[in-house]
């Protein structure tokens, strides 16, 4: 499956009101690993930044000024975003800026090029109701390290949010056979249940660089989170169990 995550940096708040696109940013990728196969673009918005968003993104007038208009990236930007689910942290932003060019181009809207969409802030509002849910915020809760992030930029915070998104979805819901009596999911449909006693199954040990690796992992975890990993806590012994010895 392909997967683009992108991003944006525009003049101002409102495409509406004559607001522009001046950087556009995304990352590829495929069955939930980066290609390296990213696409960037500084744009020339043919007006100058709102000073609110100029201090946001740094990317003055004189700097565009030689930079292609978006009518001269349009095709590429197409091209690259045809049949792939598109990812984006607030999503109506985005794609108001990108719509409004593509209208002015006579196209269609831009998501009508792709396959679907996923919004991470509709998604984090799900998964963390009533806290704050910006990119910074989620860096911080799902220990994404975003030191290097003094001003927003569209590649480097497609980047961050590549990283977000991957965290936000590593889960599985399912790992192992249920040993319980029931024999119905969550959502109340019945499921065949399926011994795996006939299976001769192998136990594969780390080696110890694997194991120095996911500890470094682990440290990661601890330094973003400021807390102790969970992984790193004895589980609290069920009643009847005996503690382990230590």
């Amino acid at each position: 499956m392909r997967q683009l995550i992108l991003d944006t940096e525009t003049t101002g708040l409102n495409a509406k009101t004559g607001d522009r696109l001046l950087e556009i940013g995304c990352v590829e990728l495929v069955n939930r690993r980066l290609t390296g196969n990213n696409l960037h673009f500084y744009i020339n918005p043919e007006r100058d930044s709102d000073p609110g968003a100029l201090a946001v993104h740094g990317l003055t007038t004189e700097f565009l000024s030689d930079k292609p208009k978006f009518a001269e990236i349009a095709e590429q930007l197409r091209e690259y975003c045809r049949d792939a689910e598109i990812i984006i942290h607030n999503a109506a932003f985005d794609l108001g800026f990108l719509d409004m060019e593509f209208g002015r181009l006579g196209w269609p809207p831009f998501m009508q090029n792709c396959s679907g969409l996923i919004d991470t802030l509709m998604r984090a509002r799900e998964m963390f109701p009533g806290r704050r849910n910006s990119l910074d915020a989620l860096c911080e809760r799902l220990g994404v390290n975003n030191a290097h992030r003094t001003l927003h930029g569209a590649l480097l915070d497609a980047e961050l949010l590549a990283d977000v998104y991957l965290a936000m979805t590593r889960g599985q819901e399912s790992l192992v056979i249920d040993d319980g009596e029931g024999d119905e999911s969550n959502d109340g449909v019945p499921r065949e249940k399926i011994s795996l006693r006939q299976f001769d199954l192998p136990v594969i040990l780390a080696a110890s660089e694997e194991v120095e690796l996911h500890d470094g992992v682990l440290n990661g975890i601890d330094k973003g989170m400021k807390g102790t990993c969970v992984w790193r806590k004895e589980p609290e012994p069920q009643e009847g169990e005996t503690p382990a010895a230590t």
